[in-house]
């Protein structure tokens, strides 16, 4: 798919135009924490979180790098299992979204601060079915709740954004029920560790890295790979 392979120099250019627009765009960091979240657990555990934000090799680069987090899934969210392959899902008819599951210890981290992190470097939450130059359904921002305390947290926060108008336009992210999360294909698994000299991961998601390091240095970690 030409949004993941940008082949042509016509393209490369246009991405970096994209990326330009989105840095200008973006508040100025680090956004507000969450206001209503749960405290950090009394003894260490495993949650999980599914989120939505673009392509999923950017949102799994930002958060496999989060100090608490466990482990980091790409896969598909928000269609049935029967449409959950990347051939499928990249003709925007499955309902899916390319989604990320983030097992992590709520003794370390807690759900809001994932959201903190989600809406100021994983994604520009203000673009309605798109992420820079990848446009389509399947690239819109969702948060996929499996509780009704991650509802509440969600909601909650998308509000307090909002009304503190902390980013230049509304946030058109979902907070919608997770009825499944399938597992994509391994050579989206780590892609942007695997191949770190790709066109897009140097334009769209290095650039994310960066800007966790620099946005969340205490919660950054050196991320080099499932052993």
């Amino acid at each position: 798919m030409a949004a993941h392979s940008i082949s042509s120099l016509l393209a490369i250019w246009s991405a970096v135009l994209l990326s330009v627009s989105l840095a200008v765009a973006a508040p100025e960091p680090p956004i507000p924490p969450a206001k209503i979240d749960l405290p950090l657990a009394t003894a260490p555990g495993k949650q999980t979180a599914v989120f939505a934000g673009g392509c999923f090799w950017g949102t799994q680069a930002v958060f496999e790098r989060v100090k608490g987090v466990l482990d980091t899934t790409v896969g598909y969210s928000g269609g049935s299992a029967k449409t959950a392959t990347y051939d499928q899902v990249t003709t925007e008819t499955t309902g899916h979204a390319e989604s990320l599951e983030v097992v992590y210890d709520p003794s370390r981290l807690t759900y809001g601060e994932l959201l903190r992190i989600f809406f100021s470097v994983a994604h520009d939450p203000t673009q309605f079915n798109r992420q820079g130059p990848d446009v389509g359904t399947s690239y819109r921002s969702a948060i996929f709740y499996s509780s009704e305390e991650q509802k509440r947290i969600a909601s909650a926060y998308i509000a307090q954004l909002d009304a503190a108008k902390v980013f230049p336009a509304r946030i058109v992210t979902e907070v919608t029920p997770l009825k499944g999360f399938y597992r994509a294909e391994e050579y989206h698994q780590d892609f942007a560790i695997k191949n770190p000299t790709n066109n897009y991961i140097q334009i769209c998601d290095l650039p994310k890295i960066a800007a966790l390091k620099k946005q969340f240095p205490d919660l950054f970690v050196d991320y080099k790979g499932k052993k």
